[in-house]
C-alpha cells in the first residue's frame, strides 16, 4: 500500500501541468485501483443518471485529495494526515524558502534577481480592485487566463508566473492567488526591504471573473489619472505615493510598456532612493524614438516614468515624496502597511488582522 501511494505521488508530481494540479495524480492513481473499481468509474460516466454516478464522482473526489495532499506529505517526509490538510504558519515558512531559494539560485532576469517581477506580479494581480463593485483583486489570480494575461500593463508577468510554477508543483496546497501575494511579500523582505505580514485565505477563479482592462496605472499619463486609479482602489495621497515607491526595484522593458530602463542604480535592493532620486537630480526629458520618459542629468542611464515626475509636480505627492526621501524608516513603515493593504484588497478572509504570518527572511 506504502509503495503504491508513493507510485502515485511521483506519477502526479511528473505529470502536473501548469493550469491543473490534479487531474493526472488521477490518472496515475487510477492505474494502481482494483479492477472493479476501474469498471465502476467507467459505468459510472456511461450509465444513466443515478446509475452509479454518484458513487464514482465519489471515488474521483478522493483520488483528487489523494494525489495533492499526498504528493505534498510524500516529498516533505510526513505522514499522510487522516482528515483534511489545514496548512500551518510552518507550512507556510516552507512556500516562503523555497521561493527565497529560487530568488538566491536563479539569477538570469535582467539585474540577477526575478525579485522585482515578482513584486510586480503581485501587484498587478491585486491592483485591479473596483470597491464600488467588490471585482478583482489578488482573490481569484485571474491572470492566469486571457484576456486578463494580455492587458498591456501585464505584459512581460508570465516570466513571473513561470517562475513560481515549481513552487505550485511542490506545494499543491496553495492557491495560485495566495502564492502570488506570499512571492511579493517574499521578495519585498529578501531584497532588504521591511517585513510584510502575510495571512492565506485567497481563493482560485475561473475565467469569467477577469477584469476588464484598463483598471492598472498608466505610466504615460498625469496626476489626475494616478488619483483614479488608485481612489478606486481606496487609497489615498499618502497611500498613493508610497505604493509607488516599488519603484525602487526592477527597470522598465521597451519590449513590454515601451518604456526603458531602471529607476535608480540598485534595481534589486529595496530602499527609499527612488524618492531620494525624484527629489535630488535633475531630470531631463530623454530625446529618443520612444514614448515621453525623463533621464538624469548626471549620467543619462536613469529613468523616470511621466507619472513618476507627476509625483513632485503635484503638492498633495510631493510632501510624502520629500518626506519619504528624508526618512527611509517612515518609508518602509508606511510602504509595507499599505502593501499589506494592496493585496487583501476584496479578499474575503476568515482569519483576523491579527493572525497575519510575518516570515523569517534567508539569511
Amino acid at each position: 500500500m506504502a509503495a503504491a501511494a508513493r507510485t502515485a505521488s511521483r506519477a502526479f508530481l511528473r505529470s502536473t501541468p501548469a493550469t491543473s494540479s490534479f487531474r493526472p495524480a488521477a490518472r496515475s492513481t487510477r492505474a494502481l485501483l482494483p479492477t472493479q473499481v476501474r469498471a465502476s468509474t467507467r459505468r459510472g460516466y456511461a450509465s444513466e443518471a443515478g446509475k452509479g454516478g454518484s458513487s464514482s464522482i465519489a471515488i474521483w473526489a478522493g483520488l483528487l485529495g489523494l494525489g495533492g495532499a499526498g504528493a505534498y506529505f510524500y516529498l516533505n517526509g510526513e505522514k499522510t494526515p487522516k482528515g483534511p490538510f489545514e496548512a500551518t504558519q510552518a507550512d507556510y515558512q516552507k512556500v516562503y524558502d523555497e521561493i527565497a531559494a529560487r530568488l538566491a539560485n536563479e539569477t538570469d532576469y535582467d539585474d540577477g534577481s526575478y525579485g522585482p517581477v515578482l513584486v510586480r506580479l503581485a501587484w498587478h494581480a491585486s491592483g485591479t480592485y473596483d470597491k464600488e463593485t467588490n471585482t478583482g483583486g489578488s482573490n481569484g489570480s485571474t491572470m492566469r487566463f486571457a484576456p486578463e494575461s494580455d492587458h498591456g500593463a501585464n505584459a512581460g508577468l508570465k516570466l513571473a508566473r513561470d517562475f513560481l510554477e515549481p513552487v505550485k508543483a511542490k506545494f499543491p496546497w496553495i492557491t495560485y492567488s495566495d502564492l502570488w501575494t506570499l512571492a511579493g511579500s517574499a521578495a519585498i523582505q529578501e531584497l532588504g526591504g521591511p517585513q510584510v505580514p502575510w495571512r492565506p485565505g485567497r481563493e482560485d477563479k475561473d475565467v469569467a471573473a477577469c477584469t476588464p482592462d484598463g483598471r492598472l496605472p498608466d505610466a504615460a499619463k498625469d496626476h489626475r489619472h494616478i488619483r483614479d486609479v488608485f481612489i478606486r482602489m481606496g487609497f489615498d495621497d499618502r497611500e498613493m505615493v508610497a505604493l509607488i515607491g516599488a519603484h525602487a526595484l526592477g527597470r522598465a522593458h521597451k519590449d513590454r510598456s515601451g518604456f526603458d530602463g531602471p529607476w535608480d542604480f540598485s534595481p534589486t535592493v529595496f530602499s527609499n532612493e527612488f524618492f531620494r532620486l525624484l527629489v535630488e537630480e535633475k531630470w531631463n526629458q530623454r530625446k529618443w524614438e520612444g514614448p515621453t520618459q525623463f533621464t538624469d542629468k548626471g549620467t543619462s542611464t536613469l529613468m523616470m516614468l511621466p507619472t513618476d515626475m507627476a509625483l513632485i509636480k503635484d503638492k498633495g505627492f510631493k510632501q510624502h515624496v520629500e518626506r519619504y526621501a528624508k526618512d527611509n524608516d517612515a518609508f518602509f513603515k508606511e510602504f509595507s502597511d499599505v502593501y499589506v493593504k494592496l493585496l487583501e484588497l476584496g479578499v474575503p478572509f476568515q482569519s483576523k488582522p491579527e493572525d497575519r504570518f510575518v516570515f523569517k527572511p534567508s539569511e
